[in-house]
């Protein structure tokens, strides 16, 4: 079986809803999120959102997806330090989620999905990524897997995603409504840093 990576597109959002509510939780991603997102992702004809099949898209299973915004395509919120990334803020893309079946987690899948969004990240402008690192993931899968990829922790949010079943519906997959999990802001430099 052969996987094959994509650029997002809108034909693969009821495969994304699929496998980020088994994933992350209930109403983790719906259609209006997902094209919100997707306008987030595309700039200068490119895309850094990323999803992979096991095999052609539409006739293979969608095994994994990386959501990532383009540089200056996203809104720098109170969730950001920007004081502390050390660059420009409109060169800094953001690595919103990826999301694995747990049947291809620790293939190096996820690694490829984040060097793709990456590469087309850096065509656009960006010297590096953020991301909120969800802190309770299994095992603390999360963390590790940016750390190794070079990330570099810059703030620790306590209860981040609170609020946000109010605001968008979401059930955390281990608190329910009254999400009370910590993020850790982390930041990707694409290159050497001074």
């Amino acid at each position: 079986m052969d996987l094959m990576f994509y650029n997002l597109r809108e034909d693969d959002f009821d495969d994304i809803i699929r496998l980020g509510n088994e994933v992350h939780g209930e109403n983790y991603v719906d259609h209006a999120m997902l094209e919100k997102i997707f306008r987030k992702s595309c700039s200068l004809g490119l895309c850094c959102s990323k999803v992979v099949y096991t095999g052609p898209r539409k006739r293979g299973q969608l095994v994994g997806f990386r959501l990532t915004y383009a540089p200056g395509n996203w809104e720098i919120d109170e969730w950001c330090s920007t004081e502390k990334w050390g660059v420009p803020p409109e060169k800094v893309c953001y690595f919103k989620s990826v999301t694995l079946d747990e049947n291809y987690r620790g293939k190096g899948i996820g690694s490829a999905l984040l060097q793709m969004s990456i590469a087309a990240a850096k065509q656009m402008g960006a010297v590096a990524g953020i991301t909120h690192i969800w802190m309770l993931s299994p095992g603390g899968s999360a963390y590790k897997y940016f750390t190794r990829a070079g990330g570099k922790d810059v703030r620790v949010w306590p209860k981040r995603w609170a609020g946000d079943y109010e605001k968008d519906g979401y059930l955390c997959i281990i608190h329910g409504k009254n999400c009370i999990c910590d993020a850790t802001e982390m930041i990707l430099f694409f290159g050497e840093q001074k």
